[in-house]
């Protein structure tokens, strides 16, 4: 097994965000540290450190979807010391949150310790689909809408698609948009809406892989069900063996 994806199997991190703390010399096998994330290693028999700390597969995997609540950092941990999305969660095995969102959004997050389908969740490869919903200024026309939706070009970007309704209007010039897209680039939605000349004010992703978050409070939590990750596999592709439907 390749070590990035060994870290990932242990909830480190995704198999795309252990590169990082591999290429820094985080990370020993066998007593010594290796930079390469591709460099495999036999279960059982190597042993892996990570921070001096001595890495093991989970007896289980755990499935967490999360509320995120603004003003916290979707990462394990901060070194400004700010609330982290971890600091929500009940006591528990490791996991890790699958792709990011940014310190002032809010909504829908998925954190689980099952590297492999957490990679595929966040890969633009499998085109999974996130909703999301914001207020930005200024009156949306149905113009706009269609602009959206046949594409337009990120500043210093590609250009990008979704598809995208009104779903709201305030007095003051504030309009409320849904909108759907299936790569999530970094800041995608900010960006495409900047791009059509609507700053974004307040951004939520209401749905992320089919999961909603609709009836629960902001900052709240809940592990999914068997029936939540069997979709979530079939959905990228993955077979889902008997030791992995915890």
């Amino acid at each position: 097994m390749q070590l990035n994806k060994y870290l990932a199997y242990c909830g480190v991190a995704s198999r795309r965000a252990a590169v990082e703390p591999i290429k820094a010399g985080k990370v020993r096998v066998n007593g010594r540290i290796v930079y390469e994330p591709a460099f495999r290693i036999t279960l059982g028999e190597d042993e892996v450190l990570f921070k001096g700390k001595r890495l093991a597969a989970p007896k289980t995997f755990r499935y967490v979807l999360l509320n995120k609540p603004a003003s916290t950092m979707t990462t394990m941990e901060d070194d400004r010391e700010r609330k982290t999305v971890i600091d929500l969660l009940p006591p528990g095995p490791r996991i890790f949150p699958v792709g990011r969102l940014d310190y002032d959004t809010e909504g829908a997050l998925l954190l689980t310790n099952d590297g492999d389908l957490a990679y595929r969740l966040a890969h633009p490869r499998y085109q999974v689909s996130k909703i999301y919903r914001a207020w930005v200024r200024g009156v949306v026309t149905q113009e706009t809408i269609e602009r959206l939706h046949k594409g337009v070009r990120l500043i210093g970007g590609p250009k990008v698609s979704g598809d995208a309704k009104i779903v709201g209007q305030k007095e003051d010039k504030k309009t409320r948009v849904e909108i759907k897209i299936h790569e999530g680039r970094k800041h995608q939605v900010k960006r495409m809406l900047k791009a059509v000349g609507h700053p974004v004010s307040k951004l939520e992703r209401v749905i992320f892989a089919g999961l909603t978050v609709k009836t629960m409070p902001r900052g709240s939590s809940r592990e999914l069900t068997r029936a939540e990750v069997s979709k979530l596999y079939k959905a990228v592709g993955l077979k889902q063996s008997s030791g992995n439907k915890e």
